[in-house]
C-alpha cells in the first residue's frame, strides 16, 4: 500500500473515531494517538525519505491537508461535546420553581414574652394602659416616691445594684407608677395602669430566685376606691390565669408603699383546695403582694390624699409561668435551652 493510500485509510478510521466519541476525554486521546508526534501520520511522513524527488511534494502536501482536516474534525467534534456536557449540567442542575419549599424552622415568642402579653390582654380588657419605664432609674422615684426612706432595709447594698448614689438599676417597677402619678390629669379621669419589665436584686441564683426577673405592677388611683376594688380586680386576673374555678384570698402583711397591705393567695389548681405537693398541703399558693396606696406615696406625687385613693399590686410573671406549667427552675427560662422552650411554642395559623 502506497504512503497516500496509507493517508486515506488513516483518514476514514479517524474520523470514524471522531464521530463516535462521546465523551471529551477520549475525544483528546484520539487526538494524542492521531496527530502527537507518535502518531500515525508522523510515522507515514518519515517513510517520505523513500520517495523519489517529485512525490514527496505530493506525498507532503496531502498528508499536511489530511492532518488539518482532522484537526479541523476534531475540533469540531470537541465543541459539540463541550456543548452538550453543558447543557447536561444545565438540566441536572435546573430547578422546579413551582415545587413547594422546605418549611423553614421559625421561633416563637419566649415562654415568658407569651405569659406578660397574656396578662397585659386581661388587664387592657379592665380599661387599664400599659406603661413601660426606665430600667436604670433614680433613687428618687425608686425609693423616695414609694415611703421607703434613707434608712430603709431595702436599700442595702445587698439588695439592689447601685451604679451611683443617686443612679441604681431599679428593683421594681414601681417607679414607673410614680413617675405617671406625677403627669397624670385627674380632671381627664382616673388612672389605671400596670408596668410590666425586668427588674434587677442583687440576689442568689437559684430555683426559684434570679439577679433579674420580671415584675407586672398595677396602679389604680380614683376617689372612692376601696379594697374592695382590689380584691375584685385580682379576683378577675387569677380566674383568667388559673381557672374559672380559682379563689383567692387576702392575709395581712407589710409594705412600704402600701397602707393596709396583703399578701394574695390562690387556691390550689393541683389540688383544688385539698393540699398537695404543689401548695405544700396547705390548698393555698402564695401569688402576689398588694394594697392600698399609701397617703404619704399619693402626697409625693402632688396627689390629695383625702380626695383621691387607689390600690396597688405586683406579681411576678416568672413565677406564674412556673406554677402554670410545672416548672421547678426559675433558671431554666433564662437558659435557651431549645429543648425546654420549645414545649411552648406557639405557633400562628
Amino acid at each position: 500500500m502506497s504512503l497516500k493510500e496509507q493517508l486515506e485509510t488513516l483518514k476514514h478510521e479517524t474520523l470514524a473515531k471522531i464521530s463516535a466519541s462521546e465523551a471529551l476525554a477520549e475525544l483528546n486521546q484520539i487526538r494524542v494517538e492521531t496527530l502527537g508526534k507518535k502518531g500515525p501520520i508522523t510515522e507515514v511522513l518519515r517513510g517520505m525519505k523513500d520517495l523519489s524527488a517529485e512525490e514527496r511534494p505530493v506525498v507532503g502536501s496531502f498528508a499536511n491537508e489530511i492532518r488539518d482536516h482532522l484537526a479541523e474534525q476534531l475540533e469540531a467534534k470537541k465543541v459539540e461535546l463541550e456543548a452538550a456536557e453543558l447543557n447536561a449540567k444545565l438540566a441536572s442542575e435546573t430547578i422546579d420553581v413551582t415545587l413547594p419549599g422546605k418549611e423553614s424552622a421559625r421561633g416563637a415568642a419566649h415562654i415568658l414574652t407569651q405569659t406578660m402579653s397574656e396578662m397585659e390582654d386581661i388587664f387592657l380588657g379592665m380599661g387599664y394602659q400599659v406603661v413601660e419605664g426606665f430600667e436604670v432609674e433614680q433613687d428618687e422615684y425608686n425609693f423616695e416616691r414609694m415611703n421607703l426612706p434613707k434608712d430603709h432595709p431595702a436599700r442595702d447594698m445587698q439588695d439592689t445594684f447601685y451604679i451611683t448614689e443617686e443612679l441604681l438599676l431599679r428593683t421594681h417597677t414601681s417607679p414607673v407608677q410614680a413617675r405617671t402619678m406625677e403627669v397624670h390629669d385627674f380632671s381627664k379621669g382616673p388612672l389605671r395602669m400596670i408596668s410590666p419589665g425586668k427588674v434587677f436584686r442583687r440576689d442568689s441564683d437559684d430555683a426559684t430566685h434570679s439577679h433579674q426577673f420580671h415584675q407586672i405592677e398595677g396602679l389604680v388611683i380614683d376617689k372612692n376606691i376601696t379594697m374592695g376594688d382590689l380584691k375584685g380586680t385580682l379576683e378577675v386576673v387569677m380566674k383568667k390565669m388559673f381557672g374559672e374555678d380559682r379563689e383567692i384570698r387576702l392575709r395581712p402583711s407589710y409594705f412600704p408603699f402600701t397602707e393596709p397591705s396583703v399578701e394574695v393567695d390562690v387556691s390550689c389548681f393541683k389540688c383544688g383546695g385539698e393540699g398537695c405537693n404543689v401548695c405544700k398541703e396547705t390548698g393555698w399558693i402564695e401569688i402576689l403582694g398588694a394594697g392600698m396606696v399609701h397617703p404619704n406615696v399619693l402626697k409625693m406625687s402632688g396627689i390629695d390624699s383625702d380626695v383621691y385613693s387607689g390600690f396597688a399590686f405586683g406579681m411576678g410573671p416568672d413565677r406564674i409561668a412556673m406554677l402554670r406549667y410545672g416548672v421547678n427552675d426559675i433558671r431554666y427560662f433564662y437558659q435557651n435551652d431549645q429543648r425546654f422552650l420549645n414545649q411552648f411554642s406557639v405557633k400562628e395559623n
